[in-house]
């Protein structure tokens, strides 16, 4: 039995370097944001880009890789555990089909979008899910599903950094344009929900029009949240596709990568009830500590310079994405359920 037990233990004690300095980072930039506000993803990043030169150390790569990879599909997993499908249900299919359009087309826009601004496609389909879908995490779990390469990780990180400070941003803008279009607290709800990147924005902006607002603003981020199983799915294949015609082979490879199972496994035990509340927020609060030690471990993957390098297009494409997936709301709040 213990021979059996020592590789296991030499692995994980191959690990335990690289893996601390990633879970310290985590716990600073917790500190942080609990005591003096500001995203917690944002702090971790940061940090972890302080401390690159310890990726170049053979003793902590594999603990950082273990981080950057099999933690943030774990947290992607969990994130499921917050989804009811009796949650979506009660909005109708006016405000659901219209998110769904709007992730879509964001998507269709940042491919083109990224094309005409001299950026790669693939970087214009990661920007437009992070912004259409859930933000960072978002863009984590595309990144897990692209080809794996040194650019696509700094492009990530720069996502992250991109979607995080726009969606701050919207948070303090978008319930004074609520009140300018003088839109019902459902209204707000559906515009809010539909349109910020990341959740926990939504649910302040939300709380800024009133708790109706911040309830409808939370089912429709939870329907967005959903959609990242289809899109990262559907991503997921298009890279395999274009990697099988590269190299002129047909390798059969699953369409839905483990962890999304895992989502969509999660999703469907609690709507059938069989996640308590408590345990909800236990997975919840998992979900968000390996995301942050993924995140963590991605900024100390990727020098603070090389994100310098790739210029203001990057940031002018999310931009672009941002307007593009605000105007399909007001236009549908504001004219089509008028």
């Amino acid at each position: 039995m213990l021979s059996r037990a020592r590789p296991w233990i030499r692995h994980t004690r191959s690990l335990w370097p690289g893996l601390a300095l990633p879970v310290l980072i985590m716990l600073g930039a917790t500190f942080l944001s609990d005591h003096y506000g500001g995203p917690q993803l944002l702090y971790a990043l940061l940090f972890g880009l302080a401390f690159h030169f310890l990726y170049e150390d053979e003793r902590c790569r594999p603990g950082i890789e273990f981080c950057s990879k099999t933690l943030l599909r774990i947290g992607v997993a969990l994130l499921g555990a917050r989804i009811t499908l009796a949650q979506i249900g009660q909005l109708g299919i006016g405000p659901l089909a219209t998110a769904a359009l709007g992730i879509v087309s964001t998507i269709a826009l940042g491919a083109w979008l990224a094309r005409r601004l001299g950026l790669k496609t693939d970087f214009g389909l990661l920007c437009g899910a992070a912004v259409s879908i859930c933000g960072a995490s978002a863009a984590l779990a595309v990144s897990a599903v692209m080809p794996k390469s040194r650019e696509n990780e700094r492009r990530t990180l720069l996502t992250v950094v991109g979607v995080t400070g726009l969606s701050t941003l919207a948070m303090l803008v978008y319930p004074l344009l609520v009140k300018f279009l003088r839109l019902s607290d459902t209204g707000a709800g559906i515009f809010l929900g539909g349109t910020i990147h990341d959740v926990a924005q939504v649910v302040g902006a939300g709380l800024m029009i009133s708790h109706e607002a911040g309830d409808v603003a939370v089912i429709i981020k939870l329907f967005r949240v959903m959609l990242l199983v289809p899109v990262v799915a559907a991503l997921a294949w298009y890279w395999r596709q274009r990697a099988s015609t590269a190299e002129g082979s047909s390798r059969s490879t699953p369409l839905l990568p483990f962890f999304l199972m895992a989502f969509m496994a999660l999703v469907l035990v609690n709507s059938l009830g069989g996640i308590t509340p408590r345990l909800m927020e236990g997975l919840s609060q998992v979900s968000r500590v390996c995301l942050v030690v993924a995140i963590s471990a991605l900024g100390i993957k990727t020098s603070f310079e090389d994100l310098v390098k790739l210029g203001w297009r990057p940031m002018a494409l999310m931009l672009a994405e941002t307007l593009w997936l605000a105007a399909v709301f007001v236009i549908y709040l504001c004219v089509l359920a008028a």
